[in-house]
């Protein structure tokens, strides 16, 4: 208790409610220990108290400054102490943002859909760098396209049970995928002579649906589409299992969808050897040969499938092999490199790591805020912003070596690095869709929706990691100025690399969007190619990371493609890329940025110019194809770039645009209520006699379809044999509304309503109503009520009596 307040105490004895309510909520939460009725002169005392801390320095503050900090009344977890012990008013991190990871703990395991059924080994592979450069297989024209045979002719060897499909959607996830006992889906070896390989694929990152046994070395392989879909065939990672050495092997996959692929050019699957790997330390290499890629002779009458086939000699017995698309990088191995840089002293001086959200699945998607402590607020409010991501597209693992290999360089000690810290804020989101990569997806989240196509998304709970990059770059943009956004991507058609971007429209910045590509093409001149780039925004692509974030207001916002396949440009010309080429990239970039923001702005302008003239003859060039000859010298600038250029190549993920599978039902629900919402929908009523107009209109208007829907005959008839005594009943009360008020269906809505009856023709002649006589009835179908309201009335020659 503060001894300066015990006076203060005594005499108050009326509690202020939302004073009183504080205290109690600080005292549930462990913050305060003191009674909690406390006054506002106590709280004015407490801040005169509070006040004492900012200048503990000062001689009369030293007592309240001391009485505050050790006082048991107010209790904080959050004052951090300094060497010598003494108390220092700040904040700690905040700890369920932080401390990720420990050195002595595991890492958090992935999280599966409930359905998927996964192994309990762990897979590693080692990294490698080929001695040589690997060139492309070159096709002969005499290669062999195998005729599918299936399952009628063939032996199923291995088949996933249970795969999601686009008739369900994700629901739940656990640690470990489906619980239970794991099933062995390989065929079982009769003995040490069946030479029957062993295929696996639950494992993370693996896609394998089935395989089929047609030969004694030859098999078909069924990959499984991304989950809760039916498309996107083309990542592709797997095991194998008893192996025999020098006998030729024949893989084919038969249920490809792109009908281009570098496959047709030469490209490679990757190959890797266990026993190469602990014995030789060689790791993933570029093998096969008579590689073909064909339309398949079968499809499923919807769309035509692809094939991709291959022969190969594994290097051992009985060795373990894992063929894949491309460098396999899974989220473990994101996680593992994020612990070596959470646990580095240096490294996590400058590099803090958050958590930006959390995946469908729960997975943990990592934000990284890389820049140097600056010195004063105002060295810090001047620093601009780099924004870069990948994996978006979870089969695309080339984005991640090329973010590894950014991240390796700015976290160095390098003086290019620590510059562009200094100069800098990274903001870095390294795996996108955690989710998509754990389950071997090529292009979806566990939402079945391609992630590239929902930047502009409201749905936070279906789209989670996008929703949060962008409203995490929004306020970013709200602080300082965004440089440069770039998401990284893989290309399944084209070679090298390149970027894709957004033609700019403002002459003050003409062409200012293409002078960062043109420089790293300069810098890394045998892999990117600033040929293959374009500028233009499709209709398609409104929803893409680039084209959203140029929007909202960042000039120089891009995709960086990396093809699957190498390099057509220098002396790499029909090799593969290796990991340690798309490493290096990520190097280029650092470098890149660099010489784009130069207080020298002499290379900057050289590429402008170089750009114009580049231009201009990209314009006399099209010009020449329409067969005109135009002089352009002076108005060619005005002429639009997109006119000039073709459209983005590449990607068919315009396919799974839309509402996420699980409310695609509920959706149609909404949107015929919205249609019956908006046929019902009439214009506001502003006065009371309005409104009683229209409940009298609305009424009869059901009155006359119920009347038009009545058989003929007897029992229209009868209808109007009762007709008298209804009349003879509401007399009275027609005769009172007559006096009181205007009658309420005019002259022009009576007709109608007369009109509606009409064609029911009374089969009794006696009763038939003379031609000339006006019915009076519907002036008088409502009676008045109390207050001038109307209630709902009872038609006994409608609602009571039943046809025979």
């Amino acid at each position: 208790m503060f001894p300066a307040l015990e006076t203060e105490l005594k005499q108050q004895t009326l509690p202020e409610a939302y004073e009183d309510f504080m205290y109690h909520h600080l005292q549930y939460y462990g913050y305060f220990k003191g009674p909690t009725c406390l006054s506002s002169t106590v709280h004015r005392q407490i801040e005169a108290v509070s006040r004492g801390i900012s200048c503990p320095s000062r001689p009369e503050n030293g007592n309240s400054y001391s009485l505050m900090l050790s006082s048991p009344l107010l209790k904080s977890r959050q004052l951090l102490h300094d060497d010598l012990g003494e108390v220092n008013p700040r904040l700690r991190e905040p700890r369920d943002l932080f401390a990720f990871f420990s050195t002595s703990g595991p890492l958090q395991a992935p999280r599966w859909p409930i359905e998927c059924e996964v192994i309990k080994e762990n897979i590693h592979h080692i990294e490698w760098v080929p001695p040589q450069p690997e060139y492309y297989y070159q096709p002969t024209g005499n290669e062999k396209a195998p005729e599918i045979v299936g399952e009628e002719k063939g032996t199923v060897v291995y088949q996933l049970d249970s795969v999601p499909t686009e008739d369900s959607y994700f629901t739940s996830s656990r640690v470990g995928g489906k619980p239970g006992i794991i099933k062995e889906l390989a065929v079982t070896l009769q003995g040490p002579e069946d030479d029957t390989l062993l295929f696996e694929s639950r494992f993370e990152s693996g896609n394998l649906q089935k395989a089929t046994r047609v030969n004694t070395y030859e098999y078909e392989l069924t990959l499984r589409t991304d989950l809760y879909t039916n498309k996107h065939t083309q990542w592709f990672y797997f095991r194998i299992q008893n192996t025999r050495k020098d006998v030729t092997y024949r893989f084919t996959i038969v249920n490809l969808l792109k009908p281009k692929s570098l496959y047709t050019i030469g490209m490679k699957p990757l190959m890797y050897s266990q026993l190469d790997a602990s014995t030789h330390s060689i790791g993933w290499r570029r093998e096969g040969n008579e590689i073909r890629y064909y339309r398949s002779n079968t499809d499923d009458g919807q769309q035509p499938f692809y094939c991709l086939t291959w022969t190969i000699q594994f290097p051992h017995d009985q060795d373990t092999c894992f063929f894949a698309h491309f460098y396999p990088y899974t989220y473990t191995d994101l996680q593992c490199f994020l612990l070596s840089v959470a646990n580095s002293p240096v490294q996590s001086q400058f590099c803090k790591l958050r958590t930006l959200c959390r995946s469908l699945a729960g997975n943990i998607v990592y934000l990284l805020t890389i820049t140097n402590p600056a010195r004063t607020p105002q060295e810090a409010a001047a620093k601009k912003a780099v924004v870069l991501t990948a994996r978006v597209h979870p089969g695309e693992s080339n984005g991640s070596w090329i973010m590894k290999g950014f991240l390796d360089f700015i976290l160095s000690n390098s003086p290019d690095a620590q510059l562009l810290r200094d100069i800098f804020i990274f903001k870095v989101v390294p795996m996108l869709n955690p989710d998509g990569v754990i389950v071997g997806n090529y292009r979806c989240s566990l939402a079945g929706r391609d992630l590239n196509r929902h930047y502009k998304t409201i749905l936070k709970e279906s789209f989670p990691c996008i929703w949060h990059t962008r409203n995490m770059i929004k306020r970013l943009l709200e602080e300082r100025e965004v440089l440069l956004y770039c998401d990284f991507h893989g290309h399944s058609r084209k070679s090298n690399i390149f970027l894709y971007g957004c033609n700019n429209n403002d002459h003050k910045f003409w062409l200012h969007e293409r002078v960062f590509p043109l420089m790293l093409s300069k810098n890394a001149p045998d892999k990117f190619s600033f040929h293959s780039c374009n500028f233009k925004v499709q209709k398609c692509k409104e929803g893409t990371g680039r084209v959203v974030m140029w929007r909202m207001g960042i000039l120089n916002s891009y995709t960086m493609e990396s093809t699957f396949g190498g390099s057509t440009l220098g002396n790499r010309r029909d090799t593969h890329f290796t990991p340690e080429d798309l490493t290096s990239l990520g190097y280029h970039v650092c470098d890149t940025l660099l010489d784009f923001c130069d207080p020298d702005r002499t290379k900057f302008m050289q590429c402008l110019a170089e750009l114009k003239e580049l231009l201009q003859q990209e314009i006399h060039k099209k010009f020449k194809e329409l067969g005109q000859d135009m002089d352009l010298e002076g108005s060619w600038s005005d002429i639009s770039l997109t006119d000039i250029e073709s459209s983005t190549s590449g990607s068919d993920s315009s396919f799974s645009d839309g509402l996420p599978v699980h409310l695609l039902n509920t959706t149609d629900e909404l949107n015929q209520k919205k249609k019956m919402y908006k046929k019902k929908k009439r214009k506001p009523l502003q006065s009371r006699k309005q409104r009683n107009k229209q409940h009298q209109k609305s009424n009869l208007m059901q009155e006359s379809k119920l009347t038009e829907d009545a058989p003929e005959g007897a029992g229209f008839a009868s209808t109007l044999q009762k007709q008298p005594a209804f009349f003879k009943n509401s007399e009275n009360t027609s005769s009172s509304m007559m006096k009181n008020e205007k009658p309420r269906l005019n002259e022009r809505e009576k007709p109608g309503f007369t009109v509606s009856c009409s064609p029911k023709r009374n089969t009794n002649p006696s009763q038939e109503r003379a031609p000339d006589t006006k019915p009076n009835w519907s002036r008088n179908r409502y009676p008045a009520t109390k207050g001038g309201r109307t209630t709902a009335v009872v038609y006994p020659s409608l609602h009571i009596y039943t046809y025979p």
